[in-house]
């Protein structure tokens, strides 16, 4: 059942547009709820002309005195890129140009070889004090080591079922993914061994249909799935015991740092071996499963920070290839 039912004069366009977006693989819901708004407001000033001007478009504006400056640019974005499809359709219409989005400053921590050494180990070494048949401490060194390995996020490795690892062609499959779309994560020999490793002992375990291909493949000791917050809660111990000062306040170090770490260290591997960045990035891209390059471009710029030596031959063809990075909507969790 839809429940955007537009009733204004551009309730048509709202449609197609919406269409066209899901047809190129794009997420709308936030865009069908922000046309209900400009739906509300073409409707309340009977706007009954095709082509939106300058004039609406500040009129809408001061009625968004509630709005905060975050939400206000998100909204111009979806506004601009509307007109934008209106022209192109045959309508003109003024392209609105929205205020300047607030910078946030955040920045992911990337873990150096050696603290990745020390997590680790850490990671091998935790015991339990009492028994308890949820615990997914036994995992933790297997997953740690898969979200560094190939750059999943924890969600996508924690969904991923026994018919996802294949042994036979390297690669784990995943399904459940942020923007929705399937992909492959190739599977190095040394990950090979330790999810093979993890296997003989999970399949020990007196567990109904442990080997179902449907099953989950990471499961604690009673076969249920494991939880993201378990993985959070075994993971900040292992920075304790690493010495990896822990801010907090959604500033980390976080597990999802262990996915920027992964792209970080794999460009500065690439161009160690001889690897144009202008090939390698989009390789990362598609690895990690970003719908776009852009959305990749920040760990040129991390990359160049950590090893500014390495890429310094890069330079000439990252300013043309790869614009200034612009962290001013980057909240590090891609």
């Amino acid at each position: 059942m839809n429940e955007f039912n537009y009733g204004s004069i551009y309730a048509p366009y709202f449609k197609q547009f919406i269409v066209m977006k899901k047809g190129l693989g794009y997420v709308s819901l936030r865009t069908e709820w922000v046309f209900l708004e400009f739906d509300k407001f073409f409707i309340t000033n009977n706007i009954t002309t095709i082509g939106i001007t300058r004039q609406q478009v500040e009129q809408w504006r001061a009625t968004r005195i509630n709005d905060a400056l975050s939400t206000i640019c998100t909204k111009y974005i979806i506004l601009s890129q509307f007109c934008k499809y209106m022209c192109k359709v045959g309508y003109d219409c003024y392209i609105p140009r929205g205020p300047v989005p607030p910078r946030n400053s955040f920045k992911p921590h990337i873990y150096s070889n050696r603290e990745m050494e020390d997590i680790f180990q850490a990671c091998d070494h935790m015991r339990l004090h009492d028994k308890h048949m949820t615990t997914i401490l036994f995992v933790i060194p297997i997953i740690i080591r898969l979200l560094y390995a190939t750059g999943l996020r924890v969600s996508e490795a924690l969904a991923l079922k026994n018919k996802d690892v294949d042994f036979n062609q390297q690669c784990l499959l995943i399904r459940k993914s942020k923007n929705g779309e399937e992909r492959i994560a190739p599977m190095s020999g040394a990950l090979e061994e330790v999810l093979k490793q993890y296997l003989h002992y999970r399949d020990r375990m007196p567990i109904p249909r442990i080997k179902d291909i449907n099953g989950y493949f990471f499961v604690s000791p009673n076969g249920t799935n494991c939880r993201q917050g378990s993985v959070y809660a075994w993971f900040r111990k292992a920075l304790s015991i690493s010495g990896i000062p822990f801010i907090g306040d959604h500033q980390g170090p976080r597990v999802h740092d262990l996915r920027h770490t992964f792209a970080v260290h794999a460009l500065a591997q690439m161009a160690k071996s001889g690897l144009d960045l202008y090939y390698s990035l989009p390789l990362i891209s598609t690895f990690l499963g970003h719908k776009s390059i852009s959305s990749t471009d920040h760990y040129v710029r991390l990359t160049s920070e950590m090893y500014p030596d390495l890429l310094k031959d890069e330079k000439g063809v990252c300013a043309y290839v790869f614009p200034k990075y612009n962290n001013l909507l980057y909240n590090g969790n891609d």
